[in-house]
């Protein structure tokens, strides 16, 4: 029996965390006031997934390595679904509204679209939508 689990929490570091909550409320997330303080702010992606912002030296307590230069390194690529392509394409457009780099340009596989971002502190974030009626069998 595959290991089920209940929630998933990201942890990202961030330069700036109010720029960061910011952006974000611009893209339409929300966030979770009871885990959000001065030094990390809970970004609610669904009802069990959840990414905390934290402010870099919130996130060096959690760990001894260093937090990567993000201009030069790629420490993940954060993907997500979306409900149809015209969504995928709303979520990145208000991202680089919002002030995010590109990163892909759009990618159509026919059973599956993504478009990737950047975030204000170099995330690699992927949105996808995948149409099941096209996978092939």
């Amino acid at each position: 029996m595959a290991l089920q689990l209940n929630q998933v929490f990201i942890n990202l570091p961030v330069r700036d965390l109010n720029k960061s909550m910011a952006f974000y409320k611009e893209i339409g997330f929300e966030f979770n006031a009871q885990f959000t303080n001065e030094n990390a702010a809970c970004l609610v992606i669904s009802e069990h997934i959840f990414a905390m912002l934290q402010t870099e030296e919130h996130f060096k307590g959690f760990t001894n390595k260093e937090i990567p230069d993000t201009t030069t390194q790629a420490q993940m690529i954060l993907a997500f679904s979306a409900a149809s392509k015209e969504q995928v394409d709303d979520i990145v457009n208000r991202a680089m509204a919002a002030g995010a780099s590109k990163y892909n340009d759009p990618q159509d596989h026919g059973f599956m679209y993504g478009w990737s971002f950047q975030d204000l502190d170099g995330h690699l974030w992927e949105v996808l939508y995948m149409d099941p009626s096209n996978l092939e069998q």
